[in-house]
């Protein structure tokens, strides 16, 4: 229920007029069925304003983190995702990994639009990262299409690093359905589940016209996080911005003359 007022009370009339959003090639998105939509990553504002021009009702995995954080703006965040029927996941690995795939097979299975983004995480420059092979497997073990669709414009709206968004033009280009039916039976194959993959994430850069990036993000912005931290441990070392250390004491010459 909080789904659909959020989209036509709460917050889609404002992201209406911040975004004005604009689609092309809804008519490959089905009336009925399950099937993934698997986009590019530019800014969390994608998962609010895609679900305004989809008449059908999307359901996105969330980081774990959504549901978790403590105290009373924690409690606030984990009602809302529930309440628009957002999905935990968690991205440590292990078995909560697998259960959080279980639960978006589940969903696919029960005939519904999945939302995902393969590369896992949101771009850190605005280029196109390699994806993870989850997607590939979802769709394998739910025997549904994976649905590019590419996001253009709403690192605009929502640049890395701001609180605030910003009035900025959207759109979004849906491409064909991609039907992975011929590997029916496959899932666990790595190198099927990364064929795949790539096949998905070569129809992404076509459609949103990104730069390609053969690495992944997060590992992209793990690198960044450590050389800055290593770049301020000299400045931290040397006292940069602290107040000047005194000379150390000289040490008198006892030498016999």
């Amino acid at each position: 229920m909080l789904y659909w007022w959020s989209k036509f009370v709460f917050l889609g009339p404002l992201l209406r007029l911040f975004c004005r959003p604009t689609i092309e090639g809804l008519e490959h998105i089905p009336a009925r069925g399950g099937a993934i939509l698997a986009s590019n990553h530019l800014a969390v504002v994608d998962s609010f304003v895609l679900p305004l021009v989809v008449p059908r009702r999307i359901t996105f995995p969330a980081k774990s983190e959504y549901f978790t954080k403590p105290g009373l703006v924690g409690r606030m965040q984990k009602a809302f995702f529930t309440g628009v029927g957002q999905i935990p996941i968690d991205r440590s690995g292990g078995s909560a990994a697998r259960d959080a795939m279980d639960t978006a097979v589940r969903v696919l299975r029960e005939g519904r639009l999945l939302g995902i983004y393969p590369e896992g995480t949101r771009s850190p420059d605005g280029r196109l990262y390699k994806g993870k092979t989850g997607v590939a497997r979802m769709a394998l073990e739910a025997g549904v299409p994976v649905i590019p669709v590419a996001m253009i414009g709403t690192d605009k709206v929502n640049p890395i690093g701001s609180r605030m968004w910003r009035p900025r033009k959207v759109h979004i280009r849906v491409g064909e359905p991609l039907d992975f039916s011929r590997y029916a039976g496959m899932e666990g194959d790595r190198f099927i589940e990364r064929s795949m993959t790539d096949e998905i994430m070569y129809a992404l850069m076509e459609l949103s016209g990104q730069t390609y990036v053969d690495m992944y993000a997060a590992s992209v912005k793990e690198r960044a996080a450590k050389a800055l931290a290593e770049k301020a441990e000299p400045a931290a070392a040397d006292g940069v911005g602290d107040v000047p250390r005194p000379a150390p004491p000289t040490v008198p010459d006892t030498r016999a003359s």
